[in-house]
C-alpha cells in the first residue's frame, strides 16, 4: 500500500486502504511511543502550524505533541494576538505563515470547507482539525485505531453513535470511515438530533436507546453541540439525560464486551454518568493516547513519509 495524498481533508474521500494505511502506521508509532525515549528525527527541520481559528484543547494539543514527537518546529497560531483581529483574510494568513516556509497547516475552522479552500490556494500540506459541522477525520481514524485495538477488527462490529449527530463533525467522519470498513452503523437520540434523513448515510436510525445499545459492539457517545445550534432542540438537559444518557444501569443492558467511547469533552451528568465513564468497558481515555500515534501517522505519511514506516 502507498499513500499518494499530499493533504488529510476529510474521510469521505479516502479509499479503505487509506484507512488501513494510516491505521498500520500508527501503530507503529504507538509502539514507538511506549519506548524509553519517545521523540524521532522524522520531521526534523519541518515547521507544523496549528492554525485553530476555533476553540480546542485536546486535539491541539495532540497535534502539537505528535509534531514535537517527531522533531518538527511546531507554532501554535492564536487569533487573539494574531492580524484576524484586524480585518485579515484566512487566505491572506495561510499564505502569509507558508511564506514563513510553513511546510504543514494543522487547520481548525468554525466554517465547513475551510481546510478545503486552503488546499487550493497552498503548496503546504492541509491537515483538517475540524471543519465547522462537516468533518473531524483524525477523531474518526483514532476511533477506528481503538475499536480494532481493543477488538481485533472493525468490518461487522455493531456500532452505535449516540447523541447529537445533526450538527456533529465528528459523527460524519466516523459514519464514513465505519461504513468503508464493513461496520454495521446505528444512530440514536432525539428525532430533532437524529433525523430519519441521516440514514442516506448508510446508517439505521432509532429513537429507541435500550434497542439501540442492547446489541451493540461499540457504544459511542456525542457531547451536545449547543455552540452550532440555532435553536433549542430538546427541553432540558434534564430530559436529554433522562431519555438518551448512558447510565450505570443502562451500560449493564448493553454486551459484557461492549465498549463505551467518547470524543471528548464529556458533559458528565448528560450523555454519561461519572460511574459509567470511569467503568472498565470505558475505553475514553485509551482514545486520547490512540489520538498521539494517529496524528503522528497522518503527519508522516503527508509529509511522503516511507511506507511501511522505517
Amino acid at each position: 500500500m502507498t499513500w499518494n495524498r499530499k493533504h488529510l481533508l476529510d474521510i469521505q474521500s479516502l479509499q479503505p486502504e487509506d484507512i488501513q494505511l494510516v491505521l498500520d502506521t500508527a501503530e507503529a508509532f504507538k509502539e514507538f511511543g511506549e519506548r524509553k525515549i519517545r521523540k524521532a528525527n522524522i520531521l526534523l527541520g519541518k515547521t507544523v502550524v496549528n492554525l485553530f481559528i476555533e476553540p480546542s484543547t485536546r486535539t491541539r494539543i495532540s497535534f502539537e505533541l505528535a509534531a514535537q514527537r517527531l522533531s518538527a518546529d511546531t507554532i501554535n497560531f492564536s487569533t487573539e494576538t494574531s492580524s484576524f483581529r484586524k480585518g485579515e483574510t484566512l487566505k491572506d494568513t495561510a499564505r502569509n505563515l507558508e511564506a514563513l516556509h510553513a511546510d504543514i497547516l494543522i487547520v481548525r475552522h468554525r466554517s465547513a470547507g475551510a481546510p478545503h479552500f486552503l488546499s487550493r490556494v497552498l503548496s503546504s500540506s492541509v491537515i483538517n482539525a475540524g471543519d465547522g459541522a462537516h468533518e473531524h477525520p483524525t477523531q474518526a481514524l483514532l476511533d477506528l485505531f481503538t475499536m480494532r485495538e481493543k477488538l481485533g477488527r472493525i468490518q461487522g462490529l455493531q456500532v452505535t453513535i449516540l447523541g447529537d449527530i445533526l450538527f456533529s463533525r465528528v459523527a460524519r467522519s466516523l459514519i464514513w470511515a465505519l461504513n468503508k470498513m464493513g461496520a454495521r452503523v446505528t444512530l440514536c437520540g432525539p428525532p430533532t438530533l437524529v433525523p430519519r434523513q441521516l440514514e442516506a448515510l448508510g446508517c439505521r436510525v432509532t429513537h429507541d436507546l435500550p434497542e439501540a445499545i442492547a446489541q451493540a459492539d461499540v457504544v459511542n457517545l456525542l457531547r451536545i453541540q449547543h455552540e452550532r445550534q440555532q435553536r433549542k432542540m430538546f427541553p432540558n438537559l434534564g430530559e436529554y439525560s433522562k431519555l438518551f444518557g448512558l447510565t450505570i444501569d443502562r451500560l449493564n443492558q448493553m454486551k459484557p464486551a461492549a465498549l463505551i467511547m467518547h470524543p471528548g469533552p464529556m458533559n458528565r451528568g448528560v450523555e454519561i454518568d461519572t460511574e459509567a465513564a470511569e467503568s472498565e468497558r470505558s475505553v475514553i481515555l485509551d482514545q486520547v493516547t490512540n489520538g498521539l500515534a494517529v496524528r503522528m501517522a497522518v503527519l508522516y505519511l503527508v509529509s511522503g513519509g516511507v511506507v511501511p514506516l522505517q
